[in-house]
């Protein structure tokens, strides 16, 4: 059993994000008349994760599991089976991946926090030319399947495995995939809410969130990763 002392404590802006993203979903369920339970807690729980994970705290991963549980839900249902497949076949099982590999990286036995990080730019290249030639072939298997949005849906697909995968390894050049995702996510379900998908309009809140999460964790792990090397 782990005690954690050492609690890392969330600052005015991870405030502001988790508090924006409820305040958010409430106006939301006021103004439709309709209260969205299984769309708002996976948005909540989304957004505390990724605040906790820009921070560098282990106890992310027990939002994140409530989280891919209930996006990958909410994805097959409006069929981005890309981001459903992904949460439901990656992102799920790398929660507990991710815990043991963080709870033995720690700054001390006693802390949340662990210690980022980075690549060399030899690794970035190589990153680089993957990720393009993965989307690509990605994109084309998913049109071959009749996926309504095949480029946008294999490119938070893939880059959200390889982001997650250097989340685990404790990189900080995780938070450039993560912003390019967000980005693309975010229109990706635009597009979904102009097509009538339900829940649509609270994951598009949930992306933005997400989007000024990843640009703050991008700051955070520059500043965790330096002061290791």
């Amino acid at each position: 059993m782990h005690k954690f002392k050492k609690l890392n404590t969330l600052k005015p802006f991870d405030w502001l994000l988790i508090l924006g993203v409820i305040s958010a979903n409430i106006i939301y369920s006021v103004l439709e008349n309709d209260f969205d339970v299984v769309g708002s807690l996976a948005g909540i729980t989304g957004v505390v994760c990724v605040v906790l994970v820009a921070k560098g705290n282990i106890l992310n991963y027990f939002f994140g599991l409530v989280n891919v549980a209930l996006y990958a839900y909410v994805s097959f249902k409006a069929q981005l089976y890309g981001d459903a497949a992904l949460n439901a076949l990656y992102y799920l099982p790398m929660q507990f991946v991710g815990w043991y590999s963080w709870i033995n990286r720690r700054e001390s036995v006693d802390s949340v926090t662990v210690e980022a990080r980075r690549m060399s730019l030899m690794q970035r290249v190589w990153l680089g030319l993957f990720t393009v030639s993965t989307v690509s072939l990605t994109a084309w298997v998913l049109y071959l399947f009749r996926d309504p949005q095949p480029v946008k849906d294999a490119a938070t697909t893939i880059l959200s495995v390889i982001a997650m995968f250097l989340m685990v390894r404790r990189f900080m050049e995780q938070w450039v995939l993560w912003v390019v995702t967000n980005i693309i996510s975010v229109v990706m379900w635009v597009v979904a809410l102009a097509n009538g998908e339900a829940h649509s309009a609270l994951m598009i809140i949930m992306w933005v969130f997400y989007l000024a999460n990843s640009l703050n964790g991008w700051v955070t792990w520059a500043k965790l990763s330096r002061s290791r090397q």
